[in-house]
């Protein structure tokens, strides 16, 4: 069984191998120095801080604050608790907003009642590790990193504190994701404005929870003591549990995420571990970043999209009906059964020029037939 005392040796040598890394001063730390300076305040998915879609303002530096919580949740409906490992205690992190060339200031806090060291790597960066050499911190630490949000697009981060730590740490729950938008705003292959009314940010989750020897899911007392039993499942590739933002359900119901009928919506998606396929039930993308990527042109009018795995993606959509949409993981094996569905509850008034039954369900005309 790993200790906590082990598991903080193996980061300490890790960080030492990691400390070769240059810190090189430049001549810009001045200009940066003089730059406005932004704090925001992060909120929990599906939801978004506020942030400009389009700025005419030059380059600042943009203040955000994660405090890793180490925390015991309850996956599905039947109760299942799992030991997460989160960025502000959500599933995934918050969603980070900025512009393209803005600074991003990133403090990271690993409080004293943890057990695990932590980091982060931005996939947003550009930096060997992703910033991860000099996040790494142990309990009772905090640290600050700076980077330039150099190409436009969303970006995975999540925790990689070495070795077979990272995989574990990221299924456990520590991963989020970053959008850098253009400063003149998101457009269409043609270089037309694109504008949404609403965003929302799912962040996809594969969980791996160990069983005991009568098929009930096992609880543990700290991730530390989850960890031999979570890695033998891990290993066999087969999650136990697929979900959107943290649990099953978690955004269905009175938690569903809503919109108006001729709104657009922005969905930003993410799986920093596995390969997904997000399909609205009733809905298209009219215009998806598969890749993430503003710089490369919108796809348009998918059915479907895909996001890879350790990656993020982008998708608008225009409602035009209402009515409850489900928003799955078109791998309907892992919609239904392992809980990657969520909903969207739109309002406003119905079109029956789009839809309408013709003729409700009745008997067959002209009595029983063969």
């Amino acid at each position: 069984m790993m200790t906590r005392r082990d598991t903080l040796l193996g980061a300490a040598a890790t960080a030492l191998l990691l400390s070769t890394v240059p810190n090189v001063a430049f001549a810009a730390e001045d200009e940066i120095s003089k730059l406005p300076r932004q704090k925001i305040e992060l909120v929990a998915p599906p939801f978004v801080h506020a942030h400009q879609q389009a700025t005419k303002d030059g380059p600042k530096v943009v203040e955000f604050k994660l405090v890793v919580q180490e925390k015991e949740v309850v996956i599905d409906e039947d109760g299942t608790k799992f030991q997460a490992m989160t960025f502000n205690g959500s599933m995934p992190g918050p969603l980070m907003v900025v512009h393209e060339g803005d600074y991003v200031e990133l403090t990271l806090v690993n409080p004293a009642t943890n057990t695990m060291p932590h980091n982060i790597d931005f996939h947003a960066s550009t930096g060997a590790l992703g910033g991860g050499a000099l996040t790494l911190i142990n309990p009772g630490e905090q640290v600050v990193l700076r980077f330039k949000a150099d190409r436009a697009g969303t970006f995975v981060y999540h925790c990689a504190p070495g070795g077979n730590m990272i995989p574990w740490h990221v299924v456990s729950g520590m991963n989020g994701a970053m959008m850098v938008l253009p400063r003149d705003g998101l457009k269409d292959r043609n270089g037309k404005p694109l504008h949404y009314d609403r965003i929302y940010y799912i962040g996809e989750q594969d969980m791996y929870v160990p069983k005991d020897e009568h098929g009930k899911y096992k609880s543990f007392a700290s991730p530390a003591e989850s960890y031999v039993d979570t890695v033998e499942v891990m290993r066999k590739l087969i999650p136990t549990h697929v979900v959107f933002n943290g649990k099953v359900g978690a955004l269905t119901g009175k938690d569903a995420m809503t919109a108006k009928v001729g709104e657009t919506v922005l969905i930003v998606h993410s799986q920093a571990n596995r390969d997904t396929r997000p399909h609205i039930i009733g809905g298209h993308g009219d215009y998806v970043w598969e890749t993430g990527k503003f710089a490369n042109p919108p796809e348009t009018n998918l059915e479907t999209w895909f996001i890879r795995g350790g990656s993020a993606g982008a998708a608008l959509y225009t409602f035009k009906q209402p009515g409850v949409y489900a928003y799955v993981n078109h791998n309907l094996i892992e919609a239904v059964e392992l809980g990657a569905t969520a909903h969207f509850k739109v309002d406003g008034k119905w079109n029956d020029d789009l839809m309408k039954q013709v003729s409700a369900p009745g008997p067959i005309p002209g009595g029983p037939t063969n």
